[in-house]
């Protein structure tokens, strides 16, 4: 038996913190007589941020005295007051290591199904005034958990909490807690944690990935339940020395590198759609660091990057104009995650641009292995001058059995033929797919310009595609993910404000910026936010792995050290700082 000691609600509301503005609910305060729990929440409350909170699965967070006298002890504090913890039911027992996924509960009217734990993020430490918090909570096994409202009803502080049914499988909120955020993710304890309905789906996605991942036969390392990705370590650390043997112009705009080793051994195999990070050097430019998708047949014997001319491009300059045949570049092993999916599903390559690079390995990949599956390449450019691989993509489609183009021009030119060397004039936008009949059960593959990107995923979306058939590939930086924090004005990446650090180089690849560590900053994160290169981040604490990024060369610390490692060959930029020169996939 337990009892409700504290009905706590709150507001959504705007806070300063290291100069940005957040919004958050996490501040909650108690209430007096009894309050209507719906489907949603309770009566005077809300979430400031939906995507990390709320919903019929998280409608009502509790969290238990016996973990306040906890927190009292090791953080050396006496000014807590309930709602101290963001949550909405403050109870005595109920305990994390003893409530159980599925239980259910009846307070007062209402009827409860604990779902899940509790997601930390960094807004529990700006409350607290614990920066780690969000890592101690679960360090420690005390997430504390949400219910699902089964029945909506009145509840009151004084309340008591009778417990109604038990969850099918027995495992604790801090098990299932530790199943996911800590190290060792045994596969018996997963299929046992997919068996308790009451599970919320986030929760369940992310235990289907680990068990994806622990049946996985290759070397795989991290915790896929968080990223999402299961990927093998890259074949090799930092950078290899490769020479060009040939280089190919495409069309006006586009040359591609063919690449070999200097030591004449094989290089690694890659899977089609990853890219690689060239270190340009030379006596008259710059260090210069770019990632280009490999665009060639699979080898092992050589490499082959394509390269679009930018009119103020400084990497794409040199490429086309001073690196010659013979010399040497520096370059990553393989990386990425926007990779063919094996089976026999349909495949739609959808390209515009130097975007048809990492399809075209794919559709190489295809042909030699003489899939038999349907394949549909769709590709967007200007005109024929523009159009690279016309002729390499049309004989690979015509040595598959079931394949299928559409190839769009915006403004052929007088010599451009239609119905030979194009199919239609105009974009390959949402409304030129409406004039195709590919099949919407295949795995769809989108690369090119992020207008292009943005119209192409919303239309095949809106087509009934699911999300997690609809693959994408960005050039250059990814979108950020900093929520709560109120929208700015964006600046383009930059050295930070001050006086130049002298410490490591920090360069970050996808942004071309490399700086100077200074230990003001106190992780690879904050340096980055200083420059304005674009982060990803949630508990900013080392638990969530939102942050986890390539390290393509050179070794981190960390501090505080992450719940659970990143992947062989990455790093979480939220809580390291660099011990020698890095280079990081941002």
């Amino acid at each position: 038996m337990g009892r409700l000691l504290s009905v706590n609600v709150g507001l959504p509301r705007d806070v300063l913190w290291q100069g940005k503005t957040v919004s958050t609910a996490i501040w909650k305060a108690p209430v007096n007589g009894p309050r209507m729990v719906r489907r949603l929440n309770i009566g005077g409350d809300g979430q400031g941020d939906l995507a990390g909170h709320g919903g019929e699965r998280r409608a009502v967070f509790v969290y238990q005295i016996d973990s306040y006298l906890y927190w009292q002890k090791q953080l050396s504090r006496d000014d807590f007051v309930y709602g101290q913890f963001g949550e909405n039911f403050t109870v005595d027992g109920l305990s994390d290591s003893e409530v159980c996924i599925g239980d259910r509960y009846r307070i007062g009217n209402a009827l409860f199904e604990v779902t899940q734990p509790r997601v930390t993020c960094y807004r529990l430490g700006i409350r607290m005034n614990e920066p780690e918090m969000a890592s101690l909570v679960v360090a420690h096994g005390r997430p504390g958990f949400y219910f699902r409202v089964l029945e909506e009803g009145e509840v009151q502080a004084g309340d008591e909490i009778t417990q109604v049914a038990s969850g099918p499988e027995g495992m604790t909120v801090s098990e299932i807690d530790a199943l996911l955020y800590k190290p060792g993710h045994p596969r018996d304890r997963l299929e046992r944690a997919l068996r308790i309905p009451a599970l919320s789906d986030g929760w369940r996605n992310s235990f289907e990935t680990l068990l994806a991942q622990a049946g996985n036969s290759g070397a795989v390392t991290g915790n896929a339940g968080l990223t999402g990705s299961i990927g093998s370590p890259p074949a090799w650390r930092g950078f290899r020395p490769l020479r060009v043997s040939r280089k190919v112009r495409e069309s006006d705009n586009v040359t591609s590198l063919v690449l070999e080793p200097t030591d004449g051994q094989p290089v690694a195999a890659f899977l089609p759609g990853q890219f690689v990070v060239l270190r340009l050097e030379s006596a008259s430019v710059p260090t210069l660091l770019r990632s280009y998708s490999l665009s060639g047949e699979p080898s092992t014997m050589h490499y082959r990057v394509s390269v679009k001319r930018e009119a103020k491009g400084a990497a794409s300059g040199y490429i086309n104009e001073d690196l010659k045949v013979g010399d040497v570049v520096q370059v990553s092993a393989a990386r990425g995650s926007f990779t063919l999916r094996p089976g026999d599903t349909p495949v739609i390559l959808m390209s515009a641009g130097i975007g048809v690079t990492p399809v075209l390995a794919m559709l190489h990949a295809l042909a030699a292995e003489a899939s038999t599956r349907e394949i549909w390449w769709l590709y967007g450019a200007r005109n024929g001058r523009e159009h690279p691989f016309a002729g390499e993509a049309s004989e690979l489609l015509k040595a598959l059995a079931h394949a299928h183009s559409h190839i769009c021009y915006s403004s052929p030119d007088p010599e451009d033929r239609p119905g030979i060397d194009f199919d239609s004039r105009g974009r390959l936008d949402g409304r030129a797919l409406e004039h195709l009949d590919f099949p919407r059960n295949g795995d769809f593959y989108v690369c090119g310009p992020s207008a292009f990107m943005n119209d192409l995923t919303a239309a095949v979306a809106g087509l009934g595609v699911a999300p997690d058939r609809i693959h994408t590939e960005m050039f250059g930086a990814a979108p950020s993910i900093t929520p709560g924090i109120a929208a700015s004005q964006h600046r383009p990446p930059h050295l930070p404000e001050g006086r130049p650090g002298s410490g490591a180089l920090v360069s970050f690849a996808r942004t071309g910026l490399a700086v100077r560590w200074d230990p003001m900053f106190h992780s690879v994160l904050e340096l980055a936010e200083a420059c304005d290169v674009p982060v990803r981040w949630s508990c900013r604490t080392g638990v969530c792995h939102t942050c986890e990024a390539g390290l393509i060369s050179g070794s981190v610390s960390y501090q505080p050290s992450p719940i659970d490692a990143a992947a062989d060959g990455n790093l979480l930029i939220c809580c390291s700082q660099p011990s020698s020169d890095i280079v990081i996939d941002l």
